[in-house]
């Protein structure tokens, strides 16, 4: 376990990751004539003390506010951040501190870098998912129509402060939304993370969480170093991704959404059983691979009559190529291939076989 913060560094910019990296990195808020903070109703809430608390030079920073939840992560919410700045003068010399989860350093990342041709921007991330994936690596965005992450520009932030102080204030189920991504880094490329993993359920890793982050961390660090713009090896990271993006999309207009993580748990169960027939992957993995996703995260509400719009939605996948689904899949655990093309068939398998399963 770490019992401080530990720097990272991608290319330029400065991770603190760890207990302690807020007031840590005091100094990357320096030499700015205004700063405004970006946050929704949670985030003001439950974070923002702890922010002005940790850091009371920054805590005369002007607030800029938006409506929480992936279904405001839209241009609608992105205008409406323009024009928050507009009023309050913010110059092409002002800081935008994105303080909260995914969507608050998506679509902060986003208007920042296209208000006045771009302002300079930190992220927070105050959630698990946050911390160890979404806050990382250049890409900001927004969803467009029912298409997530449609529309959005690859930009450096001047920093990423993932500090778990913040976590404290999550519930369970939001907390676990992030564990799936630490997943997913040790079946995509780490071995011994998974060896740390495999076979126990999350409460029992709690105590464990801070090295996991940065070894999570490190992990997305080591894949966008090689490939910032996602042109081959990045796409890796995109493992449970396809399927997971078209759940939660679908998901999102029901009675029972779905948590990024959750959504990406679901689509990882359907990308390794495509890898057993597409890539080779061996099932004694898979059955490891099933139990300790059923083991952490609750099963999805679809059904079969819900296929064909699930694929509709696959189909307008960035990862695609000439019109037909590429997947990240597996060759063994800590060994993914990116762009396979796999045929519709075996994706509508996959989903039968994840309802046949529950």
């Amino acid at each position: 376990m770490h019992n401080e913060s530990v720097l990272l560094r991608l290319k330029s910019v400065p991770h603190r990751v760890g207990k302690g990296a807020l007031a840590a990195s005091a100094a990357l808020f320096s030499g700015y004539d205004k700063m405004f903070v970006l946050v929704d109703e949670n985030t003001e809430k439950y974070c923002l003390p702890f922010f002005r608390q940790l850091l009371p030079e920054v805590a005369p920073a002007g607030i800029v506010r938006i409506k929480s939840g992936e279904v405001h992560k839209n241009i609608h919410t992105t205008i409406s951040i323009w024009e928050q700045l507009t009023r309050l003068h913010a110059g092409r010399d002002a800081l935008l501190i994105n303080l909260g989860g995914g969507v608050i350093t998506d679509i902060g990342g986003f208007a920042a870098t296209t208000y006045k041709r771009g302002i300079d921007f930190i992220n927070i991330p105050t959630t698990l998912l946050g911390q160890v994936d979404a806050a990382i690596g250049s890409k900001t965005g927004i969803d467009f129509q029912e298409y997530k992450n449609h529309v959005g520009l690859f930009a450096d932030p001047k920093g990423v402060i993932a500090d778990p102080l913040f976590l404290d204030t999550l519930p369970d189920r939001f907390l676990r939304s992030g564990f799936a991504e630490m997943i997913k880094y040790a079946l995509i490329m780490d071995t011994p993370l998974w060896d740390r993993m495999n076979g126990k359920p999350f409460d029992a890793l709690h105590s464990l969480l801070d090295s996991l982050m940065v070894m999570s961390v490190q992990d997305k660090i080591t894949v966008v170093e090689k490939d910032k713009h996602e042109s081959g090896w990045r796409k890796i990271l995109n493992f449970g991704h396809t399927v997971g993006h078209a759940l939660e999309t679908f998901l999102m207009k029901t009675d029972h959404p779905a948590t990024h993580g959750e959504a990406v748990a679901a689509g990882m169960i359907c990308a390794t059983r495509i890898s057993e027939e597409w890539a080779g992957f061996p099932r004694a993995g898979s059955r490891d691979i099933y139990r300790m996703i059923d083991r952490n995260f609750r099963r999805l509400l679809f059904s079969e009559k819900d296929i064909p719009a699930l694929l509709l939605l696959m189909r307008q996948d960035k990862k695609n190529k000439g019109g037909k689904l590429h997947f990240t899949l597996l060759k063994r655990p800590g060994e993914a291939v990116p762009d396979i093309k796999v045929p519709e068939e075996s994706v509508e398998e996959s989903l039968r076989f994840y309802l046949r399963n529950q």
